[in-house]
């Protein structure tokens, strides 16, 4: 038990600028864990966004043959925590583009994006979905030519 706790202050010692605490009784997780498990909350979120830990023949778990018993670390991440926390970031104006292969169309996307301009290229099917994005402009063929169109 000294030697698990030696090891866990030393541990909690090299993570710099974090809050860190410990939980000797935390046993959620996966079956296969077989050393020190963590987990990374952030404000606001319900849960943890992040769990993981040590495991030690893993392969063995999953029926692989003794060489595929490797020690590692391993985690998940739970996108919907990670979602909530995360904040929402204003949109960015875009330009709507079309999809596919027309005379032009590539290049013109090409040429706006090098300029840092945000362009979304409609799929097929998906016309009716542009209220996702705060398509300012339209890129639009004229003449030959692709120009962007003020909405």
């Amino acid at each position: 038990m000294r030697e698990a706790l030696s090891n866990l202050r030393w541990l909690a010692s090299r993570l710099e600028g974090v809050a860190v605490t410990v939980d000797l009784a935390d046993a959620r997780g996966y079956g296969y864990y077989s050393g020190a498990r963590f987990a990374v909350y952030a404000q606001g979120a319900g849960d943890a966004v992040l769990r993981g830990g040590r495991y030690d023949g893993v392969g063995a778990v999953f029926g692989h043959k003794l060489d595929r018993e490797r020690p590692a670390v391993g985690f998940s991440l739970d996108l919907k925590q990670l979602v909530r926390v995360a904040g929402r970031r204003p949109l960015r104006a875009a330009i709507r583009a079309p999809w596919g292969d027309a005379p032009g169309l590539h290049a013109a996307v090409a040429a706006l994006r090098g300029r840092g301009e945000t362009v979304v290229c409609v799929l097929p099917g998906h016309e009716n979905e542009i209220d996702e994005f705060d398509c300012d402009r339209e890129l639009i063929e004229v003449g030959g030519q692709w120009v962007v169109q003020s909405n």
